[in-house]
């Protein structure tokens, strides 16, 4: 009788939490590193642009943990000990601070392929841990909402289109289910600031390296560029401070630049939007705790495989047309 009764007690304290509170009971998410984006504006970072639904930025977080512990570990073998280590490391027990729309306190418990965590289950993806140090994977704070970034640290490179591709394979063939959260993934494979000279040397890197990983391409080979910018430039302060960075918000005079270092690199490179062979994807990436006019631009060269052309060029969608229609509103 006991038992019964406190059995009862913990179902009535349940239904009296919030979605949120039964949520975080299940899956924890990791604290914002408050000290990325500084290094996001010296180094060079790779990771994971996630878009989501506004207000449900802590359910994408969750379900974008449970697919970092699905397929990064088998996603990269060149981990090593970090990969070793991430297995003993649990996911923080802390919450992201309460701010911005993506921490609405009536956030609903997340679901989908991408599966729970168990509570003190073990996570293959290190996450910023509070008092701990050398985290895989961090955190970082963003002025926009239906938005998530999670960069390495500035040293580790893992191979972060196969692990995209690996994700947009298994969603294809339904080994792992529908998501709900998490409507694309992009990959980052290099951050620079959005200035001519970096801008130029991350794409012609990036290209000459994905020639060489496919040594087969049918030539000429067929480019496409895709540029997005978030309205980010309708916050920004066009007093004349940073000339060269509010040149390179036209698109046409970034697709110029980016197309002219494509084809430094591939001479007897054509433009197709049809049906390009790579793309070159560069995504505006509103970081918060930055000075003013300090602009980070998100780089990769990707294959045709996890790219959709159209309505425009972007990265598969992970969920159902119907759940994405807001979010394409959002980002026209």
């Amino acid at each position: 009788m006991a038992v019964a009764d406190g059995e009862s007690e913990l179902s009535k304290n349940k239904a009296m939490m919030t979605p949120w509170e039964q949520h975080s009971s299940v899956i924890s998410i990791p604290r914002f590193d408050y000290n990325a984006p500084s290094s996001l504006l010296h180094h060079s970072h790779s990771g994971f642009l996630i878009t989501c639904p506004i207000k449900r930025e802590k359910s994408a977080t969750k379900e974008a943990i449970s697919l970092f512990a699905k397929y990064i570990q088998c996603g990269n073998s060149n981990f090593t000990e970090e990969n070793s280590a991430s297995k003993r490391r649990k996911i923080s027990e802390e919450n992201a601070d309460g701010e911005g729309g993506g921490e609405d306190a009536n956030d609903d418990v997340a679901g989908g392929g991408g599966g729970g965590v168990e509570e003190g289950a073990c996570c293959p993806v290190k996450v910023e841990m509070d008092g701990e140090t050398g985290p895989l994977l961090k955190l970082v704070k963003l002025t926009k909402s239906g938005l998530l970034l999670f960069v390495f640290a500035k040293d580790v490179s893992p191979d972060v289109v196969g692990i995209v591709s690996k994700i947009v394979q298994s969603v294809e063939s339904g080994s792992s289910g529908s998501l709900i959260w998490c409507n694309r993934i992009f990959p980052i494979q290099a951050t620079c600031s959005l200035n001519e000279k970096e801008l130029r040397e991350s794409v012609s890197k990036l290209v000459l390296q994905f020639v060489k990983d496919n040594p087969k391409l049918v030539r000429p080979i067929k480019f496409a560029i895709g540029y997005n910018r978030r309205g980010i430039e309708t916050e920004l302060n066009t007093s004349k401070e940073t000339p060269n960075t509010l040149e390179l918000f036209d698109r046409n005079k970034c697709f110029a630049l980016v197309a002219s270092a494509v084809k430094d690199v591939i001479s007897d490179s054509i433009v197709d939007l049809k049906s390009p062979e790579l793309s070159v994807l560069i995504e505006l990436v509103p970081l918060s705790g930055v000075p003013k006019g300090s602009l980070v631009v998100a780089v990769s060269v990707l294959p045709r495989n996890i790219v959709s052309a159209k309505p425009k060029l972007s990265i598969k969608a992970l969920v159902s047309d119907i759940k994405t229609k807001g979010e394409k509103a959002r980002n026209n």
